[in-house]
């Protein structure tokens, strides 16, 4: 009995191998693609990176910084918008930096207040203070040239009328007098000379450099209000309200760097490609007149031709193995921008890479 029921079970075993292999040796038929994967299109072409950046006559997209560092105070603009040259963007937090130039306006205007007090010199009220003193001059030495002419002839008729000692104080007196006119007279004349040449040119020397430390101040405290260098497309905003940024740009804390403030884009719907063609691909690339490609998506199956821009003449390491720009790396590749116009079905973004081909045929 019991080698009847060990012969069953081993008989059940061999049965259940020989299903599941059967079951598992059926081959299920593959799934299809999400998306068409990218292939040459052309008979004779060759691949190349692609990235999708804004449209620029040269360079990539404006990476804006700030000339002065500062919180940011406010935010003007939102990711996506349009804006022209000159717009404002971010506000800077500029208390400090404002007083100081409102100081300096306030040394500035005192200055040229002081210049044009110099300048409107002699003042009439001040002539005739020194007009009158002249008078009262006059009028001193002539009584004391009266009391002198008495005494003096007094004298003369009887030498013991006077003493010899009044006769003295009385010629002192007159001669104390004339002088005290002699400095009145000049001293009108030179009030009424006015101010001194080279009293008005120290003071519009200090006019002059008091009002270009004000310019330069105010220079600096619009920099607290950055603008944005010429007309495009806000497509980054780095850092918030409160954030310290400087000249260095703003730290982001995941990637632990310095970034931008903020990554302007063309002003144009047109986008631009990028391609790093390999420095071995080089020699099968056609001239610029005969340059053809096309572009496919990543994640779908667009498919879409590329207009020729230029060519960066440089080849240069690609940076994105090491991230060391200064490395000699193995890899090197040549810049072509291609131009896009931005199609209505599909959704490009500056940034995003794509697969190129490049035509090598006539």
């Amino acid at each position: 009995m019991r080698y009847k029921l060990l012969f069953s079970l081993a008989l059940l075993g061999i049965i259940a191998g020989c299903v599941a292999g059967y079951v598992f040796s059926i081959e299920k038929p593959a799934e299809p693609p999400v998306f068409t994967p990218a292939s040459n299109p052309y008979a004779q072409g060759i691949y190349a990176e692609g990235i999708v950046e804004s449209d620029q006559s040269s360079g990539e997209n404006i990476n804006v910084y700030p000339e002065v560092p500062g919180t940011v105070k406010q935010i003007l603009v939102t990711e996506g918008q349009s804006v022209h040259r000159g717009d404002p963007l971010v506000l800077i937090d500029d208390s400090v930096q404002r007083a100081t130039t409102e100081q300096l306006q306030s040394q500035a205007e005192a200055a040229a207040s002081l210049l044009d007090e110099l300048k409107a010199q002699p003042r009439q009220e001040n002539l005739d203070v020194a007009e009158a003193q002249v008078k009262a001059a006059q009028a001193v030495l002539k009584t004391t040239d009266d009391a002198l002419e008495k005494q003096q002839t007094a004298y003369a008729m009887n030498t013991r009328a006077i003493s010899k000692d009044a006769l003295d104080s009385a010629i002192n007196a007159s001669a104390v007098a004339k002088a005290n006119l002699a400095v009145a007279k000049r001293q009108y004349d030179l009030l009424k000379a006015g101010a001194w040449i080279y009293d008005i040119k120290n003071q519009e020397r200090q006019y002059n450099a008091l009002q270009k430390s004000y310019l330069s101040s105010s220079a600096l405290l619009s920099k607290y209000t950055l603008r944005a260098p010429g007309d495009g497309t806000v497509l980054t905003i780095n850092p918030a309200v409160g954030s310290f940024v400087s000249p260095q740009g703003s730290y982001d804390s995941y990637t632990q760097g310095m970034l931008p403030m903020l990554i302007l884009g063309g002003p144009r719907m047109a986008l631009n490609v990028r391609c790093y063609v390999d420095e071995i691909l080089l020699p099968r690339l056609p001239a610029a007149s005969r340059m053809k490609a096309q572009m496919s998506v990543r994640g779908s199956s667009a498919k879409l031709n590329l207009e020729f821009v230029r060519t960066q003449p440089i080849v240069s390491p690609k940076i994105e193995l090491s991230n060391q720009r200064n490395e000699r790396v193995d890899v090197r590749v040549l810049p072509v921008i291609f131009r896009i116009e931005k199609p209505d079905n599909v959704n490009l973004y500056p940034g995003e890479l794509v697969d190129v081909y490049i035509s090598t045929g006539d």
